[in-house]
């Protein structure tokens, strides 16, 4: 027998349920389906956030009904992830389970859009609601075919008492041009409103507690400067290789895969202006002049700020792990990067002169992601006779997988002698707020089912980071020279160190 679970925490008194909606999701016997999405809705729902109204509707090319579709999930959410371990509330998931449908087609095929149409306008006349949310968890290839399939149909109209709206899954274009192509290919179909870029990084709780923190705080703010910071690291570091995605990877690499949009969107909300409100436009806006704001960089300066990295063989948590190349459907010679570290600057008035150092790599020693902020040094005359020289304080916002905010400072260990110490001030969310497991993905279901698009991307900001990095992926077009090793299950190659100690500081140890 299941574990009886309390109600959840994540939904504070007079939050209200979304509105009633088909949830259609493109590519449904995908991993994402069964490893995010099912968690997040089962979540949604046992929030009481999902109207009864709500209903999900698988479509893909694999041969399924109604029963079977709903069996794979339950199974899914019943075997995957920390809810299984800590036990499912049936009778939520059951409320989810009655709504849950499935329609077998082929994307490319016109009787696929007909077949869906007569769905929704089915439903419409048996529970007369008729808004609709087009999930597209598929091969980056099929989103323009799909949105353009939709919009022929008729599908992506909207009335005044019906929305219609659209989520696309990273990745979002392979470089400028793919970005610029695949938004021009989307809003000649739909408005700009209707389309929700994901990136499941802006859903974790952390993440959008960065406003919070520095904008809510008067003690941060007005430190939050040139003046009084020294430099900020930005860290996406993954324990697990290619796995079984070596063949797209091989083609991607880390720089695309990370750097124009997760790592990007983690940059602009450190460095971004306060908005004038909460408004989606006017938080969207601030966060892009960031990335417009980061200094353009030449082949010749990339090739001075930019390193890269592959894994070779090694130990991963105590699992041995083969090197890239010999990772299945990855080429012998492959020159594609694993592990890519940068140094940007911003030109703006308060960031001038403040470097940001961003790294991401796979196959390291452990699986984390943190902002780190280094403040400058506070002068020493004081403490010139004393053991130890004051180190400078660190802010530390941990993204995952423990997320938190950690703050070192100095303090006098206690003896005859003025001797300095760090310690730290430790703040964690499951230790306060009692959260409960989540996926990232729940925040932004909802935003999307309730016409609130403030944590997904606006096409100028997709297509400002891919401008970003558009001389960095010249430049290694032309090298010949494969990238630096680095073991498996280290901290990534020596070359990133070396970016760092050029300028007299060192990242943060991942172990």
């Amino acid at each position: 027998m299941a574990a009886m679970i309390s109600p959840s925490p994540a939904k504070p008194a007079g939050t209200p349920a979304a509105p009633p909606c088909t949830f259609v999701i493109f590519g449904a016997s995908g991993d994402l389906t069964g490893r995010l999405l099912t968690p997040a809705l089962y979540h949604l729902q046992r929030e009481g956030l999902l109207d009864a109204g709500f209903e999900i509707l698988g479509v893909d090319r694999v041969e399924n009904n109604d029963e079977g579709f709903r069996k794979t999930l339950g199974e899914a959410l019943h075997t995957l992830g920390a809810d299984a371990e800590r036990g499912i509330d049936e009778a939520a998931w059951g409320q989810l389970a009655a709504n849950i449908h499935y329609l077998t087609g082929d994307f490319a095929d016109p009787s696929t859009y007909q077949g869906l149409a007569a769905h929704l306008d089915q439903r419409q006349r048996a529970t007369g609601a008729s808004n609709a949310v087009f999930y597209l968890a598929v091969a980056p290839r099929f989103f323009a075919p799909i949105a353009a399939a939709l919009s022929t149909a008729g599908l992506l109209d909207e009335s005044d008492t019906a929305f219609r709206r659209l989520i696309v899954e990273k990745p979002f274009g392979t470089d400028l041009a793919s970005a610029q192509d695949l938004n021009a290919k989307l809003l000649a179909v739909a408005t700009e409103k209707q389309i929700y870029r994901i990136d499941h990084y802006l859903g974790k709780e952390t993440v959008q507690n960065i406003m919070a923190f520095r904008f809510g705080n008067g003690m941060f703010e007005p430190i939050w400067n040139r003046d009084h910071i020294e430099c900020v690291q930005i860290t996406a570091a993954e324990t697990v290789g290619v796995e079984r995605r070596g063949r797209f990877y091989d083609g991607t690499g880390a720089l695309r895969d990370m750097v124009p949009n997760h790592l990007f969107q983690l940059l602009s909300m450190v460095a971004m202006e306060a908005p004038n409100s909460f408004d989606a436009d006017a938080v969207r806006t601030e966060k892009a002049k960031v990335v417009e704001a980061v200094r353009d960089l030449t082949p010749e300066d990339a090739a001075k700020v930019v390193v890269r990295g592959q894994y070779d063989a090694g130990t991963v948590l105590g699992k041995p792990r083969a090197a890239y190349r010999q990772e299945p459907d990855v080429a012998p010679d492959s020159r594609t990067e694993t592990f890519v570290a940068m140094k940007l600057a911003i030109d703006n008035w308060r960031w001038s002169g403040v470097p940001f150092y961003l790294r991401t790599g796979k196959s390291l020693a452990v699986r984390r992601t943190e902002i780190a902020i280094q403040f400058k040094k506070a002068p020493a005359v004081l403490f010139r006779d004393a053991v130890n020289a004051p180190m400078p304080n660190l802010l530390v916002i941990s993204i995952q997988p423990d997320e938190g905010i950690s703050l070192r400072f100095a303090a006098k260990v206690p003896g005859r002698e003025m001797r300095l110490g760090q310690v730290e001030m430790d703040f964690r969310y499951a230790e306060h707020f009692k959260a409960e497991p989540q996926t990232g993905y729940e925040t932004l279901i909802y935003d999307c089912l309730t016409g609130d698009p403030t944590l997904f991307q606006r096409a100028d900001n997709i297509e400002a980071g891919w401008f970003e990095v558009q001389q960095i992926q010249r430049l290694w077009g032309g090298l010949t020279t494969p990238p630096d090793l680095y073991p498996a299950g280290s901290d990534g190659p020596a070359c990133a160190d070396e970016l760092l100690a050029r300028d007299g500081y060192a990242w943060l140890p991942l172990t």
